[in-house]
């Protein structure tokens, strides 16, 4: 769990009572490859953070297409954040790209800690501004950026991650087709 404690303290300090309470909520999941965090359709109920793997945020068209909105890596929060704080149908799947080991959490039981925490009110607030902030910067590179440029910001954000995803996985984040992606890549 310290992963987590540390992965909150660098976004905005908790108080040790805090972290007591918050930690008492968590307990270790495992999803292997292929398996689902969260399912378009289903009510989110949890969330998670991710300490070993990566997981893949994506939509899935009526012609079953599918295209890739966002990759967790190692120490990152998974969950359908829209679907836990409307309780409406989750509209994105999470799945896991590789084996991967988390931490989650029922997302009522963290809510009913802040009235008590208010250091961990101003947590979860930071943790969605960030991702508020992330959202954005994505869907203006998507707009306005051509391929290549986002393929550069795609290999500085996630250096590692070409070596342990098939490229189709990344063409489909980068909104291009693999034969697209490989020209790019035989041009570096």
């Amino acid at each position: 769990m310290e992963e987590l404690h540390n992965f909150f303290n660098t976004i905005s300090p908790i108080e040790e009572s805090t972290w007591l309470a918050v930690k008492s909520v968590f307990r270790e999941y495992s999803l292997k490859k292929g398996d689902y965090f969260v399912k378009s359709g289903d009510t989110a109920t949890k969330v998670g953070f991710l300490k070993r793997g990566v997981i893949r945020a994506f939509y899935r068209n009526n012609e079953g297409s599918e295209y890739n909105k966002h990759f967790f890596v190692q120490n990152n929060m998974v969950g359908g954040y829209s679907s836990l704080v409307s309780q409406q149908p989750n509209k994105i799947n999470q799945q896991a790209l590789t084996d991967c080991e988390l931490l989650i959490g029922d997302y009522k039981k963290i809510t009913a800690l802040l009235n008590q925490h208010q250091d961990l009110e101003r947590l979860l607030r930071k943790i969605a501004e960030g991702y508020f902030v992330d959202k954005e910067k994505r869907e203006v590179e998507i707009v306005l950026l051509d391929a290549n440029k986002r393929y550069a910001i795609f290999q500085k954000e996630y250096p590692l991650l070409e070596q342990l995803i098939p490229q189709y996985q990344i063409a489909s984040y980068l909104g291009i087709t693999p034969t697209q992606l490989s020209r790019i890549r035989s041009q570096k």
